[in-house]
């Protein structure tokens, strides 16, 4: 049994502490706001963000971090991939010194085009192999309801990864291992962009093959962009790349799908965030994973059309029109 630190409570970081317990493991999330870490503990529920599921009764919470935090063996990251760093700067010194941290967090920082993971050494100086990922076509609230579901959890040091597997694996979620830390990321954060492509245009009511359009060439963005950047190419048509691209884009579970959505009724980008109310990452990290990719090289028009759009630089009827005057190529991954 391993002793899990979960932060935080929103409904990701619920729904894998809720896991990580159904598993067998000693759990404590952190939640920031106290009537939600005394819904866990009390009620065994967490309304905030996931109403109407019962979680373990084995579950506890907290508003402390310090407390979460020691003895931990396993410490999940789950908060929105921008606010990572200064939350990690209050948090590194109280994770223990053996602890395996691990990133629920599907974005790329805006400053500095960095993924999770190399936030999270960077700012710990946890070397990468007590760094790892989990990703994959995982809804928040189909997981929590104990639907099943699979994922896989990318780490350097495979003995990590399998710790990690074990420890979550449990009837209803089928975990896999990898070592592909940059493939496994990068497919969780330009996958958020595509949905909210897939978003505007079912928002604009374009149609499926409209939607069958974005999400094959989406693909294709992400692994020019994972390949360039070291990922196995074979990456991208897993859990952690088509897998997850074709959840995200396809439910109306997914926050930045149903963002895209709202842009494409209409609604302004700021109408849209009180709109979706939770965190879209793509909103925030498309920018960002634009200009990683043309620091690379590397065409992404999708991404490019979608950045426009939040932007501000370019109207949602205008980035469709854009998107279908590109001149015609090949079919390759690589074009």
């Amino acid at each position: 049994m391993n002793r899990v630190a979960v932060l935080s409570a929103g409904s990701w970081g619920t729904t894998m502490a809720a896991l990580f317990a159904d598993a067998g493991n000693e759990v404590l999330v952190h939640a920031r706001r106290s009537e939600i870490a005394d819904a866990i503990n009390s009620r065994h529920e967490n309304p905030a963000y996931l109403p109407d599921i019962v979680l373990p009764d084995t579950l506890r919470a907290t508003t402390d971090p310090a407390a979460a935090l020691t003895d931990a063996d396993l410490v999940i990251l789950s908060i929105p991939a921008q606010t990572l760093r200064d939350n990690l700067a209050t948090w590194a010194p109280l994770i223990e010194p053996h602890a395996v941290v691990i990133s629920l967090m599907k974005g790329v920082e805006t400053h500095s085009g960095l993924r999770m993971s190399q936030v999270i050494t960077q700012v710990t100086g946890i070397p990468d192999q007590r760094v790892a990922v989990i990703s994959g076509p995982n809804l928040a609230r189909e997981v929590a309801a104990r639907r099943p579901a699979a994922s896989v959890i990318a780490c350097p040091d495979e003995t990590a990864a399998k710790n990690i597997q074990a420890a979550c694996h449990t009837p209803y979620f089928r975990p896999y291992t990898a070592t592909d830390v940059v493939g496994c990321e990068l497919g969780g954060a330009v996958k958020n962009v595509i949905a909210l492509a897939v978003g505007l245009a079912t928002g604009m009511g374009l149609g499926d093959n409209a939607k069958a359009l974005l999400i094959t060439r989406g693909l294709a963005e992400t692994a020019r962009l994972g390949t360039a950047l070291g990922a196995d190419p074979l990456t991208f048509s897993g859990l952690a790349g088509a897998g997850d691209l074709m959840a995200t884009c396809s439910s109306p579970l997914s926050r930045n799908r149903t963002f895209g959505e709202h842009l494409g009724q209409g609604l302004t980008v700021a109408e849209a965030t009180v709109a979706t109310s939770q965190t879209a990452e793509g909103v925030k990290s498309c920018q960002a994973i634009l200009d990683l990719a043309r620091g690379h090289g590397i065409e992404m028009p999708i991404t490019e059309l979608v950045a426009s759009v939040i932007e501000g630089r370019a109207t949602v009827k205008e980035a469709a029109s854009m998107l279908m005057a590109r001149t015609p190529k090949p079919e390759r991954y690589d074009s």
